[in-house]
């Protein structure tokens, strides 16, 4: 099932915005509408039920529900990129992970930590993950932690086997229910495992789809990207909202003109990066590119969503007002480590002086 209904999940995500940041989650009604919209199965290997689906339709699906409500597009994007990580689990792993249809909602935990120790037949997984995104709806886990040696692995832990520590009190992107994920000696099976190398790689278990097989780092910042695209538009929409209730300075109009014209240089930006992975055949210097253009896609949302918070003075900074609502998720957003520029412009800056010195 393709994505579908992308104006219902931004209707109902806007409509509970408010509610979610006050309780620091999505509610049933948002989460449902997610699933309904498909973002769960999108990127769930066909075998499974799901829609293997490309990075270009989804991306534009995340930045429409971001219109509503910035948590809401954060949690949609990671609800299909943590599923797309199953495809590398082993056939056995992956049938469990999907037994009860497509739409199981899988969350992931990137950064390697806690301890694994090997015991026949699997794994004994003990640590903590900060950051989960959207935790609390999730069905399953994958999450990333240091095996023999210096190998890391994924590691697939159904809802049963965790517990969750209420950590994420932020800014912004409150609703994302950013918390602590917690194993405590747990087992997890062979099957239930695989290499991080794969996902790096892009060598799934039984699929050849494009969504599968780019290399993990040619991905990059894109799931973390379009979610801002969504609420930077989000609030544009409000500030014109109040631009047009008064007689707004020529600063102000110039302010809304030059922020729709960041957020749409942004957009193709974000389109042209997905679309290229879509196509397959993603080199390193792709990829580089792709981590760069997210980057700065990101850096010209910050600089729109800010221009406008101040075009409109105080207006916009009511604490029920959807601006500030949008403009503390977006800087909040942008903090992600996957999203700085000072890191992906040096690694495309270097790859591109080295290319011109193999072609001398």
């Amino acid at each position: 099932m393709p994505l579908s209904d992308m104006d219902k999940a931004r209707i109902v995500a806007g409509t509970h915005a408010a509610e979610a940041e006050n309780a620091r989650r999505l509610p049933p009604e948002v989460v449902d509408a997610l699933v309904a919209a498909g973002f769960a199965r999108h990127l769930v290997p066909a075998r499974w039920g799901g829609t293997a689906g490309g990075l270009t339709e989804l991306g534009r699906a995340v930045a429409t529900v971001g219109e509503g409500c910035a948590s809401a597009a954060w949690c949609a994007s990671l609800y299909a990129h943590s599923a797309r990580f199953g495809a590398f689990l082993p056939e056995q792993g992956q049938r469990e992970l999907w037994e009860q249809g497509p739409d199981t909602l899988v969350v992931a935990g990137l950064v390697p930590t806690g301890e694994a120790v090997a015991v026949p037949g699997g794994t004994r997984l003990t640590g903590t993950w900060r950051y989960t995104s959207a935790v609390h709806s999730a069905d399953w886990a994958l999450v990333c932690g240091p095996a023999d040696g210096d190998e890391i692995r994924f590691f697939a832990v159904p809802r049963s086997d965790f517990t969750i520590e209420d950590t994420w009190f932020s800014t912004g992107m409150r609703a994302t229910a950013s918390n602590t994920l917690v194993l405590d000696g747990v087992f997890v099976p062979e099957h239930r495992a695989f290499l991080r190398d794969s996902a790096f790689a892009g060598r799934p278990v039984g699929s050849g789809a494009p969504c599968h097989t780019v290399p993990m780092r040619a991905v990059n910042g894109l799931p973390f990207a379009t979610p801002i695209l969504g609420a930077a538009t989000g609030a544009h929409h409000s500030a014109a909202e109040i631009m047009s209730g008064r007689s707004p300075s020529a600063a102000a109009l110039l302010a809304l003109a030059r922020a729709a014209g960041e957020i749409d240089a942004a957009a193709l930006l974000l389109d042209r990066a997905a679309a290229g992975l879509d196509g397959g055949g993603v080199t390193p210097a792709d990829a580089a590119r792709n981590a760069r253009d997210n980057c700065l896609a990101v850096e010209l949302l910050v600089g729109a969503t800010d221009r406008l918070f101040r075009a409109v003075g105080t207006a916009g900074q009511a604490q029920d007002h959807p601006l500030q609502r949008f403009w503390r998720d977006v800087n909040t957003a942008a903090s992600h480590v996957a999203l700085r520029m000072e890191t992906a412009g040096t690694i495309y800056a270097q790859q591109l002086l080295a290319s011109r010195k193999e072609m001398a």
